[in-house]
This record gives C-alpha cells, structure tokens and sequence, in this order.
C-alpha cells in the first residue's frame, strides 16, 4: 500500500528516474532492516545458548526425579529457604515444603524431556490443604503445556520453568563463585 502511495505521488509529480530511485532506497532500508534484525536475533540465540552452557542446565537434564529433588532442595536453600524434603513415595502431590518468613511453600519437582501438564498443577494443588501452606509451585527443568499455565493460573499455582530454573542456577553459580 504504502510503495503504490509513493508510486501514485510520484508519477503526478516527479518523473520515473525519481521514482525508481526512491523504490532503489526504500529497498535497501528494507533490507538493511532485516539484515539488523537477523543478526540480532543469532546473537539473542549465542547468548542463550552460552547461558545454557555456564549453567549447568544439561547436566539437570541428566538427572533422576530424586536427584532433581535433591539439587533443588540445595538451590532454594541457598536462596534462604527452609527445606523439608517428603517421602519419596505418599508425599500427598509435594516434593518439597519450604518455609520463609512465617510463609510455607509446597513444591513439586519435574525432572522431565517433555513439557510438564496439568497433573502437575492438580498435584501440588491437592497438596496445599494437606500441608497447610501459603503458596504452591511447580518447578522443572522443562516448560509447561498451555493446560497447566491456565490450570496453574487459575488457581494461584506458581510455575517456575527452565529459564527461570536456569536464572537460579547461575545465581547461585556467581554467588559461589564471589564467595
């Protein structure tokens, strides 16, 4: 729309070279717009996968339920919370039980390949009375299904997902590491 407007005011009041060489011009911003946005996008993309990398986030991946539940008792405690880990089997939908400031948070740890579904949030959701706490989340090593973000939202469950995760993970990383 916008070419045939310039088009329309040139021929009525320019001459055909201008018109080709403002076409000429509009195409080489146009192009020089994409070429920006491209190489902004690769660089977005190093950086990612470089964050990846310093994390520690593959060898998460590698891990056993139980080991996941263990690394993430580790981190949140680092964070300052109280941990209690529950029993492995008839842990009533939570894996761990944090405390803070007077507040008690039931966790339930995902160690999966595949994004995490609403059975997550109905765990950790049926876990809230049993416990008695404040808040309840979810937190993995992978992302969420549209379901469990709706479910989650609906129902005041946190979700923390593998870009959250991997913030902590390199927070914790440097805090060591200036230590």
């Amino acid at each position: 729309m916008f070419f045939i407007l310039i088009f329309i005011v040139n021929f009525i009041f320019f001459d055909l070279e201008n018109l080709i060489l403002i076409l000429a011009l509009f195409t080489l911003i146009a192009v020089i717009i994409s070429d920006f946005r491209i190489k902004a996008n690769r660089k977005r993309q190093r950086e990612y996968e470089q964050k990846l990398l310093q994390s520690g986030i593959y060898q998460v991946d590698s891990m056993s339920g139980t080991t996941f539940e263990d690394y993430l008792a580790t981190i949140l405690k680092a964070k300052g919370y109280r941990v209690q880990q529950t029993p492995i089997s008839g842990d009533y939908g939570a894996d761990l039980i944090l405390s803070t400031n007077g507040k008690k948070i039931a966790v339930q740890a995902k160690r999966y390949s595949d994004k995490v579904g609403i059975q997550a949030v109905q765990e950790i959701f049926s876990a809230k009375n049993y416990y008695g706490v404040d808040e309840c989340w979810v937190i993995t090593n992978s992302y969420f299904t549209a379901p469990a973000i709706n479910l989650a939202d609906s129902n005041d469950v946190k979700l923390i997902d593998r870009d959250q995760l991997v913030d902590w993970m390199l927070e914790e990383k440097n805090r060591t590491q200036i230590s």
